[in-house]
């Protein structure tokens, strides 16, 4: 009766244990309260279902069944509340599952080998070592893993492959053709596979930290094009304020020169001429102080390079998420750049039109491309540029858009390089 007991406690522990690493790991399409509150639900129905089934019919014969009765109804669930509906998911449920199995394996040997079978062992060894593989997760691999998911989208097929094929060797040789207590001769294959599982596994977070590091020197890159290119703003900033300097001393010899001279007609109407065009060099192009200074910095810039840039701008003074917002506009109005610096024909046509829709603010930046630029909607396009240092624009305007509960897509149509983002804009960003 007490080998029952622990045994049933031990199977709960561990059922518990996978959902928790599970839920460390994957990333859900709803905010997190409502996915605690759904996989809670949830998982309790089929931990109970389970359960019963084994006080029914007993451990080994429900063992047998287990993919059917725990793993394919889990994995359906948390597919349905994953971002992530390809093979990352695939892979993060079996690294989860896999994982505790490991766990789940090391134990039944030890209690065997240590503790007589006499599910004593087992039990305390589960209840330290999977609260210690959840801490380690959470400590070393959660943050990176996330950021991963989320940046990565190649180059997982392969590691889904050895996750998937651990979870059916573990499932196999734990409870087929009976369960591995039953089977003593199958023990040292049983401690080899785990043993090989550990390996392979670190290789694979060693790779995955490869990636990791890869991405974060990307991330670099694209922070120092922004400082560079916020620098060659204040650059040019710096620029006006000397030019202005400049024509301003001119202008005051000229204006004391007509009124020496008596000139007061001619001296008012250069007067005027200099008001309009100063009124003219300050033109607020957008409301938003911060917004108007990317407007500013490009429309100039486009201007010096004889192409043309139409605002249709329809955002007042109200609080945006400007940092976000200059990021997203700065890196397009970049890209535009670049891509109509290359055209040898005429018109060199870009614009930028911003309004909201209930609680979105929509975004829609337009722009000659080459004719044999072809993208298709819902693509990330993939740079032709060479060396370093090209290429994150469209990545960052993604994340940023992200950032913001929101979407963006891009698209080539008749010529023209389409880019749409929309970004929720009903939250507070005073913080």
């Amino acid at each position: 009766m007490r080998l029952e007991i622990y045994r049933n406690i031990s199977i709960v522990w561990s059922m518990v244990h996978v959902i928790v690493l599970f839920l460390m790991l994957f990333r859900s399409r709803y905010p997190k309260k409502k996915t605690l509150l759904i996989s809670g639900i949830g998982m309790a129905l089929l931990m109970a279902g389970n359960l019963a089934a084994v006080l029914a019919f007993g451990a080994d014969a429900v063992g047998q069944w287990f993919l059917l009765t725990c793993s394919v109804p889990s994995f359906l669930f948390f597919w349905f509340l994953s971002e992530d509906r390809r093979i990352r998911f695939v892979f993060t449920f079996c690294l989860a599952d896999t994982a505790v199995m490991w766990v789940i394996g090391v134990t039944l040997l030890l209690d065997y080998y240590l503790g007589g079978g006499r599910m004593l062992v087992m039990l305390i060894g589960r209840l330290i070592l999977l609260p210690v593989l959840e801490y380690t997760a959470y400590r070393y691999l959660r943050k990176p893993y996330m950021e991963l998911q989320a940046s990565v989208a190649k180059g997982w097929g392969i590691f889904t492959g050895m996750t998937l094929l651990y979870y059916l060797l573990l499932a196999l040789m734990m409870n087929y053709p009976v369960n591995l207590l039953q089977r003593p001769e199958d023990m040292l294959v049983v401690f080899l596979l785990l043993l090989l599982m550990l390996f392979n596994y670190g290789t694979i977070f060693a790779a995955l930290y490869g990636q990791y590091q890869s991405y974060r020197w990307q991330q670099n890159e694209r922070s120092l094009l922004e400082q560079r290119r916020s620098l060659e703003a204040q650059l040019e900033n710096q620029k006006n304020i000397h030019r202005l300097k400049h024509d301003m001393k001119a202008h005051t010899i000229t204006l004391s020169g007509l009124l020496a001279q008596g000139e007061n007609e001619q001296a008012i109407h250069y007067l005027r001429r200099m008001v309009n065009q100063m009124e003219a060099a300050q033109e607020e192009l957008c409301a938003n102080p911060y917004l108007q200074a990317v407007f500013g910095h490009y429309c100039q810039r486009f201007e010096e390079a004889g192409m043309r840039l139409t605002l249709d701008i329809r955002v007042g003074e109200e609080e945006l998420p400007y940092m976000d917002l200059c990021q997203i506009l700065s890196n397009g109005l970049e890209n535009a750049y670049d891509e109509m610096k290359e055209l040898t024909e005429e018109p060199k046509e870009a614009s930028v039109q911003m309004k909201y829709s209930h609680d979105y603010l929509i975004l829609r930046l337009k722009n000659r491309c080459r004719p044999s630029r072809q993208i298709e909607k819902g693509t990330i396009p993939a740079t032709d540029k060479p060396g370093a240092g090209h290429g994150f624009g469209i990545q960052t305007i993604q994340e940023a858009a992200r950032r913001l509960s929101g979407e963006m897509f891009c698209y080539t149509e008749n010529g023209t390089f389409v880019l749409d983002v929309m970004v929720r804009v009903s939250m507070d960003y005073s913080n």
